[in-house]
């Protein structure tokens, strides 16, 4: 009975439509700010950064005639809340593992690594380790939908659909139709508030 009660006081920020304009804008920045299309790869950390990667390229293809190269990344063994105590059971509950697929070479492209929220910066710390594992890329560029400030790491994006200055009580909820059946970004009160 919890999920209606928070559905009911999300505060809906962009729409589908909002969401595909924002999308755009991103890959026209990206093709102005990355003259050489073959040495540019987008890479999507799991979970919601992996489509938004994947429409991001499309967008860029469909404007340029030129197919990127794309990855997926997963960051969950270089997240910093990811804890095993003396051998035994996690403290908190866990994140699935999923594939990373960089089915190029790094050595000499600019990645776009793309997410969907920016908070702390400390998810993107981790895709930076986590993408370093494979290889060393000239530069590493960040895209994300929404910037919702509070960061604790120095980290900032290259390319933002949105910045939404939120409240720590406040969480940024991105749905897409891949993973969730609808296109649209939710500002939710924090579990709990």
């Amino acid at each position: 009975m919890r999920q209606p009660a928070q559905a009911s006081a999300a505060t809906e920020l962009l729409d589908e439509a909002a969401m595909a304009r924002t999308l755009r804008r991103i890959a026209h920045e990206i093709v102005e700010a990355n003259a050489d299309l073959d040495r540019l790869a987008l890479v999507g950390i799991h979970t919601r950064g992996v489509p938004l990667a994947q429409r991001l390229r499309r967008l860029i293809e469909e404007y340029t005639g030129r197919e990127i190269a794309l990855g997926t990344l997963d960051i969950t063994f270089h997240r910093d809340d990811v804890h095993v105590r003396d051998g035994g059971g996690p403290l908190h509950p866990q994140p699935v593992v999923r594939a990373t697929r960089l089915d190029f070479p790094l050595e000499g492209m600019t990645c776009v690594l793309c997410d969907d929220v920016l908070y702390t910066g400390r998810t993107i710390r981790a895709a930076i380790d986590a993408l370093f594992d494979y290889g060393r890329p000239a530069r590493v560029q960040l895209a994300v939908l929404v910037d919702r400030g509070h960061r604790e790491l120095p980290i900032r994006p290259d390319y933002v659909g949105k910045n939404l200055p939120t409240s720590h009580d406040e969480r940024v909820q991105v749905q897409l139709v891949e993973i969730d059946e609808v296109d649209r970004v939710l500002l939710v009160p924090a579990p709990g508030k």
